[in-house]
């Protein structure tokens, strides 16, 4: 007899569930039999600990169809008011050309991508990141750049940071220009006092009174004078300090480079090319120096190489900085960049060209002009002589209600203070725009039309001092020459992203960065102009739609964590450490203990923990793990009770890095507290949690959430990233605060850590969206069947590879560790050969040598099917079963597979005089030629790169060669 299905069977017909998690239920009770287990449960009663295993489920709505989801969140965006905006501040709209919304941000092959690790596999987004870095050594005049950071005002921290490290000057004072930006001051003042340095905010008529090992100024600064800088860099350099430079980058078209006024230091946002203004963000910030300071620089660095062919090959240049690797001695601690954004803002200049770019600025540029000669002819005082897109008004008395006016014609202004306001125009900005400004102002005063206007300007130099007008060429290099019309750069986009290995081709096995599926209805709202095009700093009542969805955020992670308070302000998992420890720090402070500045940090952390204690100047002492990869408990009183006096804080990531769920968790939560520190939990590994555990009933005081790894905003190529922070209760006074748009809740003296009040709040959405359907009892599946996919990953292949580290009851969490070491000693053969040789099956590498040199930590997570997971196990088998051919002689150390790989179409077109087949090469099982991915490049020669420090375009010769 048939079964016929019940109204629910047929309404989860469009249930989210089945789609995101991989194995179906057939499969799952497949891998569970392989584990030699009865059903899910079980498995995770053997694998998290029974002391903080949940039984209840969260309190959390759902599931709910992607249809409900998509509709009900459409009328939240509907609530948010889009005004033309004209506030300024470094945040300014832009037309998003078509051909890279849909091609780039929209696009999978461009936004599930990781960090360029594996360089062979990722060409293309390290050429538009290359291009990146051209954009910005071009229109800032500077010798280097680096391949984007999280947003102008950290930028600007950085830059603090970094003219601290290589000034000549012995002095701890840095000076700021009052006339910066008020984010990026509270961003400076904020990273000055976590670093002991001392800060001066005052006019920059007061610099020659102090001695300084650096300044920053703004260019145009933010009343939108134009100044000419080089007294003042000449004077910061008699005193032996940098001079650092934010500047507006569209500006940079029009007026001369800061590298050519003498400046250390040029940063900025790249917003205002072709990326929305979101919010806030998610928006690549520019970050350009001198070649000399090249090991001092934070962040990526693009570079030229070399592969073993001596073909041209783009990496990842002086990885050696890299936070992960130098720990507590890192320059920064960044990991996420934002590398989806900054390739957004290449590509508009690849688009339009230095001749489109130039026309862009001079529009922008005209039309202030046109608005200023009709506002003084109306009888209106400008503050700034000199301006590119932004003049700042005295109207005594009456800046309110000219706001409100123009808040009536759906404009928004600068509202400064009762007596005054600004206005900043834009490529969006039309003849419109300035007719309706004029007539705001004039309040029904006859004006003047603006063909008058315009022919009063038109011929002159009006705004921009002609001693400051760009002479200097840019972006003459061919690929910003080449790609003008939309077939033209729709083939470049596709020609860069066939060169790349997404999620959209395979699985990206790489443990700590939970690659999983990042859901189309996910990622639709993003683009929603009700979301993209609103101001950070709009009035509150304009954005009620955003308040909505980040106040049912909150609640959905306060429920998955347990904690008391969110702080949505950090833009990446790494300032939400960083942020985690300034709450820290602050409580202590408030308490009378300034001097506990001691951090405590297991061996098994998280990578960028050490380096987030140095940005607080915590004194980092390590912490031992047994040879199970546990904590050493004895080992951690110890060190509790000799830093009693001066305990901060202990950073610890659960599951640890090793993978294993440690059963002695809450007692080492215990012994911190006793001692007076406070436990910060690293929530790289949440995704091993959601929904079987809190990290606030652990006993953490303090954790960030990675919403670009656990809840689903994808990693764009190295960033986007988000890292909220949940604290408990009597750390919610000491968060992040905000000084354009003070926060309820947080101290209102807080500063900032990110120059917008919710971090990069155009992404939330996903995150929100993805807890909708999954609901309480998904989210708790998903990170049920994370861990049946990793523990059958790690049964599978440890029949052939050492699985370093497991639990009590021999499983691991979410990811496993693979030993490669002993293979290495026998062989030759080394995990970065293996790393290589999975490309040629269509596969990233797992994570390499780290937490552990010499071994690939794997993390499947919950999206891939049994198939697949099989399939990357075939292959891992395969490469063992090549490993045991060296192993005996039949392949020498220097002949084989592996050493070779990745393998290109050069390699099987040219001649072959190698040991094994070309078909061994290339088609090494025969599912590969199904879907086969071709590297671009062979292995890239690191060594050279290094050596031969190229950051920038080579020039068209080196094409042609």
């Amino acid at each position: 007899m048939s079964h016929t299905p019940s109204l629910h069977d047929l309404e989860q017909t469009d249930a989210f569930l089945r789609r995101h998690i991989g194995p179906d239920a057939a499969e799952q009770q497949a891998m569970l039999d392989a584990l030699g287990v009865e059903s899910l449960d079980a498995l995770i009663g053997q694998t998290v600990p029974r002391t903080i295993l949940r039984e209840e489920l969260l309190d959390i709505q759902g599931p709910r169809s992607e249809a409900e989801v998509l509709a009900y969140l459409k009328e939240i965006a509907g609530r948010n008011q889009i005004f033309t905006s004209c506030i300024g501040m470094g945040y300014h709209n832009t037309l998003t050309p078509t051909v890279i919304l849909r091609n780039v941000l929209e696009n999978p092959g461009w936004y599930t991508a990781y960090t360029p690790y594996q360089p062979e596999i990722a060409q293309g987004r390290l050429e538009a990141l290359l291009n990146f870095q051209q954009v910005s050594i071009d229109l800032t005049g500077m010798e280097l750049a680096s391949a984007s950071l999280l947003d102008e005002a950290t930028a600007a921290a950085e830059a603090m940071a970094l003219a601290k490290r290589v000034a000549k000057s012995k002095s701890n004072l840095f000076f700021v220009d009052h006339d910066c930006h008020p984010q990026t001051i509270s961003v400076v003042r904020t990273r000055a006092e976590a670093f002991g340095f001392d800060l001066v905010v005052d006019d920059v008529s007061t610099l020659a009174k102090h001695d300084v090992f650096g300044a920053l100024f703004q260019y145009p600064d933010t009343w939108g004078e134009i100044r000419d800088l080089k007294p003042l860099i000449d004077e910061v350099h008699s005193k032996q300090g940098l001079a650092c430079v934010a500047a507006d980058l569209l500006s940079l078209v029009l007026l001369t480079p800061p590298g050519e006024l003498g400046a250390d230091v040029v940063f900025g946002s790249a917003q205002r090319f072709g990326v929305p203004m979101g919010y806030g963000g998610p928006h690549a910030a520019f970050f350009a120096t001198r070649d000399a300071y090249k090991r001092a620089m934070p962040g990526r660095i693009i570079g030229v190489s070399v592969d073993a062919r001596g073909n041209r090959a783009l990496r990842m240049a002086l990885q050696t900085r890299e936070q992960h690797i130098r720990r507590e001695k890192a320059n920064s601690n960044i990991c996420t960049a934002q590398v989806l954004l900054a390739n957004m803002a290449s590509f508009y200049a690849v688009y339009h060209g230095p001749e489109g770019l130039r026309t862009i600025a001079e529009r922008t540029h005209r039309l202030t002009s046109i608005l200023a000669i009709g506002l003084e002819a109306a009888g209106f005082q400008r503050r700034n002589a000199t301006f590119f897109d932004t003049l700042t008004l005295e109207v005594p008395g009456q800046a309110r209600a000219i706001v409100e006016r123009a808040r009536a014609a759906r404009i928004n202004l600068r509202l400064i203070d009762g007596d005054s306001l600004g206005i900043s125009l834009d490529e969006s900005s039309t003849r419109t725009t300035v007719e309706t400004l004029l007539a705001v102002f004039a309040d029904e005063q006859p004006l003047q039309a603006i063909e008058v206007l315009d022919a009063k300007v038109a011929g002159k130099d009006v705004g921009i001092p002609a001693g400051l007008r760009r002479q200097s060429a840019f972006l003459t290099h061919p690929v910003f020459n080449s790609y003008h019309s939309e077939t033209e750069m729709l083939r470049y986009i596709k020609s860069l992203e066939n060169k790349d290995l997404a999620l959209n081709h395979a699985m990206i096995p790489l443990g700590s960065c939970t690659m999983k599926l990042n859901a189309t209805t996910e990622m639709i709202p993003v683009t929603w102009p009700e979301f993209g095009q609103i101001h950070p700093f709009v009035p509150l009542a304009q954005a009620e739609g955003y308040k909505v969805m980040i106040d049912e955020l909150e609640e959905m992670l306060r429920q998955i964590t347990g904690f008391d308070a969110i702080c949505m302000q950090p833009n990446s998992g790494a300032q939400g450490e960083y942020a985690g420890l300034l709450a820290i720090r602050n409580f202590h402070e408030a308490n009378g203990d300034e001097h506990r500045n001691v951090c405590l940090i297991p061996t098994s952390a998280h990578g960028t923990n050490p380096a987030s204690a140095m940005m607080a100047s915590m004194r980092v002492v390590l912490v031992g793990c047994d040879n199970q990869g546990n904590v050493d408990i004895a080992d951690l009183r110890q060190k509790a009770e000799d830093n009693a006096d001066n305990l901060s804080c202990l950073m610890i990531t659960y599951p640890s890095t090793h993978g294993v769920y440690e059963e002695g968790i809450r007692e080492i939560c215990d012994i911190v507290h006793q001692h007076g520190g406070q436990v910060y939990m690293d929530g790289a590994n949440l995704n091993a949690q959601v929904g079987l555990t809190r990290p606030a009933d652990i006993g953490a005081d303090v954790s960030h959430m990675n919403l670009h790894k656990t809840f689903c905003i994808p990693h764009g190529g190295g960033g986007p990233g988000m890292g909220p922070i949940g604290v408990r209760a009597h750390l919610a006074p000491y968060v992040a605060n905000h000084p354009v748009v003070p926060l309820d809740g947080p101290n209102p003296e807080n500063g900032a850590v990110s120059a917008a009040p919710w971090g990069s709040a155009s992404i939330l959405p996903i995150s929100w969206t993805y807890i909708a359907l999954m609901g309480a009892a998904g989210l708790r599946q998903a990170t049920e069947v994370a861990i049946l996919n990793a523990n059958y990953l790690a049964k599978r292949l440890g029949e052939a590879y050492p699985i370093l580290y497991s639990g009590a009851n021999g499983r691991v969490a979410h990811e496993c560790i693979i030993d490669i070491r002993p293979l290495k000693a026998a062989s030759g053969i080394s995990e970065e050969d293996v790393a290589k040789r999975l490309m040629d099956f269509g596969f990233h590498a797992p994570t390499m040598s780290f937490p552990v040199a010499g071994t690939l930590m794997i993390e499947p997570t919950e999206s891939e099917s049994k198939a697949e997971l099989d399939r990357f196990v075939d292959a891992m088998l395969t490469i063992r079963n090549e490993i045991s051919r060296v192993e005996q002689g039949e392949w020498s150390a220097e002949d084989n597979p592996l050493h070779h790989a990745p393998h290109t179409l050069a390699d099987i077109t040219g001649d072959w005089d190698r040991a094994y087949s070309r078909q061994q090469a290339v088609f090494p099982q025969p599912w590969v030629a199904a879907n086969k991915f071709w590297p671009s490049v062979n292995r890239i020669d690191n060594v050279y790169g290094d050596r031969n420090l190229f950051c920038a375009c080579p020039p068209i010769e080196s094409y042609e060669d």
